[in-house]
């Protein structure tokens, strides 16, 4: 963390904690923020020059100093300490623990005294009674293929993979080399040189069956870059096609398995979402698959051959022999 963006939150925290000690020795200030003496000096003489609009006497944070403690004559305002509301904390805990688990994205100490010092201010908090965790736990397939992609991202070996291509509808077994696995939009990923594909790819892990971690060291090329993420994963594509559907509660996982351009919440678990789509017979596949639970209401042709399809199938069924 740069030096800047630690002293921010510091002096955002220093004026309400000195008004609430007033007299305070300046020592005992600087082992509470966990500083030297000499930074918290500098500190408070900045903060001499913040304050409300006009900067002039009276609108300027006002502190007095008496021997070696010091005292806020004018808070400017800042007299609340700022706090995190139950739902914040818990969703910065959810992405702080996905963190956690995804390798070489940053410090996990780190990551592990933030995680503990927001549980223990939340569990400080009133309304006491707040429970803060993570809503769904991955299955154990899962857990499985996570363990095998960070045993051979550790270790810079080669993994075989076997995944599914949903676009596609089809699973592949490539082997790819490992470049680092990240979380992206709630999802994580593997970043990996794939050998078939001869590029850089990002592999969603629940899309991935199987990892078997190979003795042969990983190898991306030179000129394999990491992909940017700083806009998303999915960006417009005018050649593909906007579906918008409508979803039973029972189907609302399409809107969190795929991509989505957009989603409308219809009340009653339902919802609307706007989907692109390069191939049609895929998209019919996946609505027909949805059964009742999702409906077409654009673009026509998919509507259309939806209903085809279903229809020919429910015709065929009738000649069927009874069981």
């Amino acid at each position: 963390m740069s030096a800047s963006s630690e002293r921010v939150p510091r002096l955002l925290a220093l004026v309400p904690y000195l008004l609430a000690r007033p007299g305070i020795p300046l020592r005992e200030v600087a082992a509470d923020f966990e500083v030297p003496e000499k930074q918290l000096r500098k500190d408070l003489e900045l903060l001499w020059m913040c304050g409300l609009p006009g900067y002039g006497p009276g609108d300027l944070i006002d502190l007095s100093f008496e021997g070696d403690t010091v005292t806020v004559g004018f808070d400017a305002g800042m007299s609340r300490p700022l706090r995190l509301t139950a739902a914040e904390a818990t969703s910065l805990l959810v992405a702080l623990r996905a963190l956690s688990d995804t390798p070489g994205m940053l410090d996990a100490e780190a990551v592990q005294r933030a995680v503990a010092k927001i549980e223990a201010a939340v569990g400080k908090a009133q309304p006491a009674g707040v429970a803060v965790g993570l809503a769904l736990r991955e299955a154990p397939e899962t857990t499985k293929v996570r363990d095998a992609l960070q045993d051979g991202v550790r270790r810079g070996r080669a993994l075989r993979l076997r995944y599914y291509t949903p676009s596609r509808d089809e699973i592949t077994d490539r082997v790819v080399d490992p470049m680092r696995m990240l979380l992206v939009e709630g999802h994580s990923y593997l970043e990996a040189w794939c050998r078939a594909a001869d590029g850089v790819r990002l592999f969603r892990l629940d899309r991935i069956d199987e990892v078997e971690v190979l003795d042969e060291g990983a190898a991306p090329p030179p000129h394999a870059q990491h992909t940017d993420t700083s806009e998303g994963l999915f960006r417009p594509d005018a050649s593909q096609k906007m579906a918008v559907l409508v979803l039973e509660p029972d189907a609302r996982w399409i809107a969190e398995y795929y991509p989505v351009d957009d989603v409308i919440e219809l009340g009653a678990g339902r919802a609307r979402v706007m989907m692109r789509y390069a191939d049609l017979s895929w998209m019919v596949r996946l609505a027909l698959g949805l059964g009742g639970d999702v409906r077409v209401e654009h673009p026509a042709e998919l509507a259309d051959e939806v209903v085809r399809q279903s229809t020919a199938a429910l015709r065929r069924a009738e000649h069927l022999p009874s069981t």
